[in-house]
């Protein structure tokens, strides 16, 4: 082989050997995430736990139940390691993701393009909407965001989370009464200390199978459609990859539809008749 030859293979070898370098070099930060987790031996999932059906602190049994808990459960069972719930709230939700408390948090989380440009958001696993839970008897009087804004129209939503978000900026006439526990406000809307809570159709599926006294006349025409999603910060792309890929396995397996049935769509008739 010629001397110039030679010197072009040795060249090319050097040159390929820095790019496999570099490459490897470049995924070693994500690798170390999921490293990290199993060797912690703990999925550290942030939730506020007050969203019925999606996850919520029984007060009685000091667990996480519901669609949510489940399905974080099922995200660290096949990691192999255990779960360990980390306390945050709708106003400190993107604060605390960001600040690194949790390695993901889920509680109902629509996926927007505002927190993606804050931090990251896996692939939608559940669809959701604004609608309105109120009285069964005032079902046919609020049927419109016309009908809910007005002043004598008290909304009822928790501070610092979507609900309140959308309240604000379309139902400015009504009166907007903010409650720091969201579990509470069904109850208290059925028990007329409020006229009206907009919440995600799931929710309100959920509240209308409990409880009788109430009623959500727009399930299947919500005020707005996305979906639900998990919440991670910037950097943890290899963890990113992972929820992506057990989501889709999930949704594959029948696991997402098999939640849906669980814990949204058996408290409520019409929407189980609905979702068939």
């Amino acid at each position: 082989m010629k001397k110039s030859k030679i010197i072009r293979v040795l060249c090319t070898a050097v040159c390929l050997a820095a790019c496999v370098c570099a490459a490897g070099a470049a995924e070693t930060p994500e690798s170390d995430i999921l490293r990290e987790i199993k060797e912690r031996g703990v999925l550290r999932v942030g939730t506020a736990g007050d969203y019925q059906p999606m996850s919520y602190l029984d007060p009685e049994t000091k667990r996480y139940v519901g669609f949510d808990a489940e399905l974080a459960e099922d995200l660290a069972a096949e990691m192999g390691i255990g779960i360990e719930y980390v306390k945050t709230s709708w106003p400190t939700l993107m604060e605390d993701t960001l600040a690194g408390k949790f390695d993901l948090a889920v509680c109902g989380i629509t996926v927007t393009e505002a927190r993606k440009e804050q931090a990251l958001m896996s692939d939608g696993y559940l669809e959701n909407g604004k609608t309105v839970l109120c009285r069964a008897e005032d079902a046919e009087k609020y049927t419109s965001l016309e009908a809910i804004n007005k002043p004598e129209v008290r909304v009822m939503e928790n501070p610092g989370g979507l609900n309140e978000k959308f309240a604000r900026e379309n139902l400015p006439e009504a009166t907007l009464i903010i409650h720091e526990a969201n579990q509470e406000i069904p109850g208290l809307v059925a028990a007329g200390e409020a006229d009206v809570m907009i919440t995600e159709i799931m929710e309100a599926g959920f509240y209308t199978g409990e409880d009788p006294r109430l009623a959500a006349p727009l399930i299947h025409e919500p005020f707005t459609n996305g979906q639900l999603g998990f919440l991670m910060p910037k950097g943890n792309e290899a963890l990113l990859e992972y929820v992506n890929a057990f989501l889709e396995r999930e949704k594959e397996n029948g696991r997402l539809e098999e939640l849906a049935e669980k814990y949204i769509y058996r408290n409520s008739e019409e929407a189980r008749e609905d979702a068939a």
